[in-house]
Formats: structure tokens, sequence, C-alpha cells
């Protein structure tokens, strides 16, 4: 071993871990939002999407909140210096920017895809909620400095193709249709929410984000608690669980291990290892409740995810190449 080789090999060594992180944290990211697909689907015949939002981000306000305690503690065990950036100390656009941010993801995002899934299956609305990567890497690339890749414009031509072919295949009825156009307004609203969250992480800590933002949306939804009383009141033991499960796992795990991603890479990139989550629906659809989208309906969602990576996906040189999943 030469001199140079045990001065590269502990810097080498921090990268290496922090790979693995973003690449766990990513996967993590991407299992739990899958399995929310399927468990809003069968929360749907107890909860009305409203109430269900409600139930699901006041579960999650209080995990998250629970998260945040243990993570300070941790820090303040650990001696070193508080690195975390400060809602407080931040600029006051940054706090109503982080509010009205939790309104939309956390509220409008959850309400949009709970109704979506009252009308298509889980695979179909994740297919169409995928579309996202789209949105978000045309607002990055205009808000966020990040590029405007000339193929941008036919992959989101081939995408929406796509997104056609699946309106086709539901095409049986009024509600199909209209669960198209919800799901397409998730995706929208979830395509700009990520964008917005990258440029507010410049200012604010991810857990801290994440937490408030949630809080945020657990009182915009509080409009919908008669609701939800009625539903839990009725309800059967499991669906509650369920609905549990959908505020810890989903909300607070998966949005935590979001934010971590997301502020150590591009928001497009980030919005680009959501690809699988629908080939993992579909498959934990199946298994689960035992229903998988019409035929031409999977057509159209594969033609929309492959219109999204060429849309999202850039030709980058070895020396730009980051350590991204």
């Amino acid at each position: 071993m030469t001199p140079s080789d045990l001065i590269d090999a502990p810097a080498a060594s921090p990268a290496r871990r922090e790979r693995a992180l973003l690449v766990g944290a990513a996967s993590v990211t991407v299992l739990l939002w899958a399995s929310a697909f399927v468990g809003i689907r069968a929360a749907a015949e107890d909860f009305a999407p409203g109430p269900l939002t409600l139930a699901r981000v006041v579960v999650g306000t209080l995990a998250l909140a629970l998260l945040h305690l243990v993570l300070r503690a941790r820090a303040t065990r650990g001696g070193g210096p508080d690195a975390r950036r400060r809602l407080r100390d931040a600029p006051r656009w940054v706090l109503i920017g982080v509010l009205l941010w939790g309104v939309a993801w956390f509220g409008v995002y959850n309400v949009a895809l709970n109704a979506a899934e009252h009308h298509v299956d889980a695979g179909t609305a994740a297919l169409l909620v995928n579309v996202a990567p789209v949105v978000t890497a045309v607002l990055a690339g205009l808000l966020l400095g990040e590029g405007f890749p000339r193929r941008l414009l036919a992959g989101m031509a081939v995408a929406f193709l796509g997104v056609a072919v699946v309106a086709a295949s539901t095409s049986t009825g009024r509600y199909d249709a209209v669960g198209v156009l919800l799901g397409l307004v998730a995706a929208v609203v979830y395509g700009s929410a990520a964008t917005a969250q990258k440029r507010l992480l410049r200012h604010v800590d991810a857990p801290t984000m994440t937490l408030v933002g949630c809080a945020a949306g657990a009182v915009a939804c509080l409009p919908f608690a008669p609701g939800l009383v009625r539903a839990v009141a009725a309800a059967p033991t499991s669906s509650v669980l369920g609905v549990v499960y959908l505020g810890v796992f989903p909300t607070a795990v998966a949005f935590t291990t979001w934010g971590y991603v997301l502020s150590r890479t591009s928001a497009g990139r980030t919005a680009a290892t959501t690809y699988a989550v629908p080939a993992v629906v579909v498959v934990l659809s199946w298994l689960v409740l035992r229903e998988t989208p019409p035929a031409l309906a999977l057509l159209g969602g594969a033609l929309a995810l492959a219109g999204v990576a060429v849309a999202t996906t850039r030709r980058s040189s070895p020396a730009r190449r980051g350590p991204t999943p």
C-alpha cells in the first residue's frame, strides 16, 4: 500500500457509506410508498378520502414528533455542534413555504390520491401518480437551475401518451375517468411539492420540515374531523389499524427517508428513484387485494414510465456523477 492509498482510503469509505445510506433510504421510501397505495385501497370501503387523509396525517404528525425528539436527544448526547438548520432562524418566507408545502403534499395530494383510489385500482393509481417526475424535472429545470434537457419534451409526449392509454383502458364509466383525473392532480401536486421541498431544504433540515409540514396538513384537514369520528366508530379494527400503519410508515418513516435523499441529491433524480413504485404496487395489490390493473393499463403505464425515464435521465460525465441512487 502506498502513502497515497492511505490518504485516499479514509476519504473513500465515507463516500461509500453515504452512497449506501442514500440507496437504503431511497429503497425504504419506494417500498413504503408502494404499500401506501395498497393500504389506501383497502381502507377505501370504510374511510372517505378526507377523513382518511386527516387520520393518516394526525398519526404521522405524532410519529414524526416522537422521531424528532429521538433525533434531538441523540444529537445532544453526541456532544457535537448542532448542525440542524433551524426553522426559527430561517427567513419568514421559508416558514410560509413550509406550511404551504405541507398543506399541498400532506393535505391536497393525499385527498386527491385517496379519492382516485375510490374509482381505480391501486396499481392504476400508482401508474398515474408516477408521471410526477416529469413535473419535477420541468420545475427543477426552470426554478432550481438543474437544467432543461432537450429530450424532456419528447419524454413528456411519450409519458402522456401512456397516460392516455391508461385512461382509455379505464373508460368504462364516468367514475373511472374521474379517477384518472384525480390521479393526475395528485401527480402534479407531488411533482410541484418535491421541487419546492428541494429549495426549502436549503434553509431548514429535513426532519423539521417534514414534521411542520405534516402538522400543517393535519390542521388544514380538520374540517374532516366529524367524518373521521363517524368512520372510526363504524370501521372494523383491522381497517383502523391499517390507517395507523399509513400514518406511521408511509407517512412518518417514508417522508423522513425521502427528505434525507432529496437533501443530498437533485430533485429530478430523487423523484426518478420512485420509478419502481408502480411495479411494487401491482405485485402487492395482487398479493393482498387480489386485484390487478387492466392489461391495457399496464401497457400504458409502462409507456408512461418509459417517457418519464427519457424525460428525466441526463447523460453526465464520470467526473460529474455523484453518489445518487
